[in-house]
This record gives C-alpha cells, structure tokens and sequence, in this order.
C-alpha cells in the first residue's frame, strides 16, 4: 500500500490549499482515512479522518469550520480542503490510512494508522 500527499505550499494568512492523499495497491472496499500535522517542536496532531464505510468524517477542535475532509473512492483520493489558514496551521501534514470498516473517529497518536505517506509541508505566513 502507497500513500502520495500532495498539495502543500505557502499561503498568507486567510488563505486556502488543498491536500490530496492517493492511496494504491490495495483491495478492500473499506477504508478509513486521516489527515495528522506536526509543526516544529510540536506533538503531532489529529487533523480529520474520513471513513468510506459511512463517510463518517471528524476533526480537531482547531480546524472545524475551516477545513473539509472529502474522499474520491473511483481515484481512491481523499482530500483536505484548508480554508481560512492561520500561521498555527504551519505543518508538515500526512496522511494515513487503515483498511477496516467502522466510523472513524480524530486521535492524536495515529496508532490505529497501519499506512503511512509522506509529509507534505504547509506554511502559512503572516
């Protein structure tokens, strides 16, 4: 299984930008994937979770409102729209994903997380 991010970049404040995440080599109808950021110095961060069983979706407490997670199953895609980017938003973000059925519900830790992509750096300038 092979997780590809992409979409990072540099915005100024109040801006947007959009992550892709695209998942290949693997088989199960169900899915439940998540979005996590680390900026420097920091814990890393649950940002938002999708699941494809009941397109259950839920996110960080510090994101609601403004970004949307959203999932394409014919590209095997899921997406993180960030609107409304604040310079706390600074990250390195990456995506992960576990081949279970069942809601998904936002952790910091990722442990249920089995795949992993690489990060893909967002910064938000001031």
């Amino acid at each position: 299984v092979q997780l590809q991010a992409s979409g990072g970049g540099l915005v100024q404040t109040g801006g947007s930008l959009s992550l892709s995440c695209a998942a290949s080599g693997f088989t199960s109808d169900y899915y439940r994937m998540a979005w996590f950021r680390q900026a420097p110095g920091k814990e890393r961060e649950g940002v938002s979770c999708i699941s494809s069983s009941d397109d259950s979706t839920d996110y960080a407490e510090s994101v609601k409102g403004r970004f949307t997670i959203s999932r394409d199953s014919a590209k095997n895609t899921v997406y993180l729209q960030m609107n409304s980017l604040k310079p706390e938003d600074t990250a390195v973000y990456y995506c992960a994903a576990d081949f279970v059925r069942g809601p998904c519900y936002r952790s910091d830790h990722g442990y249920e997380y089995i795949y992993w992509g690489q990060g893909t750096l967002v910064t938000v300038s001031s």
